[in-house]
């Protein structure tokens, strides 16, 4: 479904992306693993075109989305969703709001059929008569939860997960990991997670790509990504400090 083909990115001379290769399968899991500030989270943002390659090509169905016109790249993002890492949720708006809000800007869907739809994606996340509270009232997990059922709300084609479980303690981020794998199934949707946090991610995922020095240094299914001899993978894999990879 996705594309990205030598994706080169530079912010005030730092080179982050140097030539990025990489694809993502229709329907599947893909991780993309590295060191934190490796350039995950840019890699990640280049593949709905909330930033532009400096050089190179992200195509969706062969489509390269870098070129296209503003109201095509709208269109194209909205079979994306996205949980961000905070989960980006509006203060001064309550759960139910937050999961509504991209069905009332985007769509003319009515009242009723609006609620039952954000009533059952709350259902699905977990939430279930939750809605009428705020952000500010809800746990960490929690508020992940509702950034998921937002993402969902516009039945999107593709999903992005920018570090799901960032600031969760180990049992929360295993329940967020497994929610991730069930709305997947249930859904159906290509998903693509950014994390480090390992081995649990390698749970969910079908694919793995470890993102080091600015290149895809090892794309593989899971199993044979946790199997590679590459000294890249198993310096991450081992949280070595001696090896390849450069420790900020």
């Amino acid at each position: 479904m996705i594309r990205v083909v030598d994706v080169h990115k530079s912010f005030g001379g730092q080179q982050v992306l140097k030539g990025v290769n990489l694809n993502f399968t229709t329907g599947k899991i893909t991780t993309i693993v590295g060191t934190s500030g490796c350039g995950k989270t840019v890699l990640l943002k280049h593949l709905n075109a909330l930033l532009l390659p400096d050089r190179g090509e992200v195509l969706v169905d062969d489509i390269d989305i870098t070129k296209l016109r503003q109201k095509e790249l709208y269109a194209m993002r909205g079979r994306f969703g996205v949980l961000f890492q905070g989960a980006a949720l509006l203060d001064s708006m309550t759960i139910f709001d937050n999961v509504a809000f991209p069905l009332r800007e985007k769509t003319r869907m009515g009242e009723p059929e609006m609620r039952k739809k954000v009533e059952e994606r709350l259902d699905q996340v977990g939430l279930e008569g939750m809605g009428y509270k705020y952000p500010a009232e809800l746990s960490g997990g929690m508020k992940k939860r509702a950034g998921l059922a937002r993402a969902l709300v516009m039945d999107p084609e593709i999903v992005l997960f920018d570090e799901p479980t960032t600031g969760l303690d180990p049992v929360l981020a295993t329940g967020i990991h497994q929610l991730i794998a069930r709305t997947q199934q249930a859904f159906g949707f290509t998903g693509v997670v950014v994390s480090h946090t390992i081995p649990q991610v390698f749970e969910i995922s079908d694919y793995v790509a470890i993102l080091a020095d600015g290149v895809i240094e090892e794309a593989k299914p899971t199993k044979e990504f946790q199997a590679s001899q590459n000294p890249v993978v198993q310096q991450f894999i081992k949280g070595e400090i001696e090896g390849p990879i450069r420790v900020l």
